[in-house]
């Protein structure tokens, strides 16, 4: 009799703390949500790229309430104009706080992840979220329009239509400068006859009516915005350089390139040619290497050349041998069509 009592006494006293527990518990619903007391929308920015940590600004609102004290990790969501935050990006996150900072790269980055024109006025769309777990609906706050000019570091490109492509600035191939804010551009561009050059808008577009260039009209290599002609060249590939500040160009042809070096048959001797192709824009060859070495040269002569100094895939004039890793039948492409990357390839067939 002594254990039965017993047993019911623990069983009351276990019964009891689990009802004290739930009761205890907090109940998780939510009752308010975050309130955005800054920045306000409409509100507008114009990144320096001179100054990529300085704080631009902070969102600070007025918490969620989930009826408990719980934990509420708060994330600042922006999204383009109309996109309803279908894909939002995130601008900074927090748990229990009520702000979070943000630095003019942090901005730039975002705004260019969602199709930004640099240098040009770019709407989104910006809303704290609040949330507590996976199991519970998210609470969001008022949606706010921010105003932002972002920027980019990367070096600019101008273009060169012309009959080589019908004229079409839009999708003619393109000359990159050394870097941001230079105006020397080179590239490698295959050009039939006449051509010119044409800088991009404000938001980035290469077309007619923007600014472009042309021979003076003596075809001694100078260039005029006003009043000029048209480019020509015969059908070839060229290495074109052109300074839109000192109004210069030049245009050099390398219509033919080759494989140099005691990798190949013909060692360093003479080349063995290579076959260029217009839809990719790159030369190639199918041949035996050895494990030796190998360069690029044009025109079946050492005045204009290519090696590689990092190991790297990436070409420099005149740059180191490159190593060709293990005897076989390779196919060796070059790719000269990305202005100032210039690239390489060796794949064993």
């Amino acid at each position: 009799m002594k254990k039965i009592f017993t047993l019911l006494l623990t069983l009351l006293i276990i019964t009891s703390c689990n009802t004290d527990d739930v009761e205890d518990r907090p109940i998780i619903e939510a009752s308010g949500n975050p309130v955005v007391v800054a920045p306000e929308t409409g509100a507008s920015y114009e990144l320096d790229f001179n100054k990529p940590t300085a704080l631009v600004d902070r969102f600070v609102w007025e918490p969620a309430d989930f009826n408990g004290d719980v934990a509420i990790t708060y994330t600042v969501e922006v999204d383009n104009v109309g996109n309803n935050f279908a894909d939002p990006q995130v601008l900074g996150s927090t748990i229990g706080g009520n702000q979070i900072s943000f630095t003019v790269s942090d901005l730039n980055n975002l705004v260019l992840a969602l199709g930004a024109t640099p240098f040009s006025n770019y709407q989104v769309e910006a809303r704290v979220k609040a949330s507590v777990s996976d199991s519970f609906e998210p609470q969001y706050s008022e949606t706010i329009v921010l105003n932002v000019t972002p920027y980019t570091t990367e070096a600019p490109k101008i273009a060169v239509p012309g009959n080589h492509q019908g004229w079409a600035p839009s999708s003619a191939p393109r000359l990159a400068a050394s870097g941001f804010g230079e105006t020397d551009y080179e590239g490698y561009v295959w050009l039939d006859g006449g051509h010119k050059f044409v800088g991009p808008d404000a938001n980035g577009n290469f077309d007619w009516g923007n600014t472009d260039w042309g021979d003076d009209g003596t075809f001694t290599g100078k260039l005029a915005e006003e009043g000029e002609s048209d480019c020509t060249a015969t059908a070839g590939y060229y290495l074109i350089k052109v300074d839109t500040e000192a109004l210069t160009y030049s245009e050099t042809e390398y219509s033919e390139w080759g494989l140099i070096g005691d990798a190949t048959p013909t060692g360093w001797d003479s080349d063995t040619d290579m076959v260029y192709d217009s839809a990719s824009g790159t030369w190639s060859v199918d041949i035996y290497l050895t494990a030796n070495k190998i360069k690029f040269r044009a025109n079946n002569n050492w005045d204009w050349n290519y090696g590689d100094d990092g190991g790297d895939g990436l070409l420099e004039p005149s740059g180191a041998d490159i190593v060709v890793p293990a005897e076989g039948s390779y196919k060796v492409v070059l790719d000269l069509s990305n202005p100032r990357e210039y690239t390489y390839s060796l794949t064993l067939n």
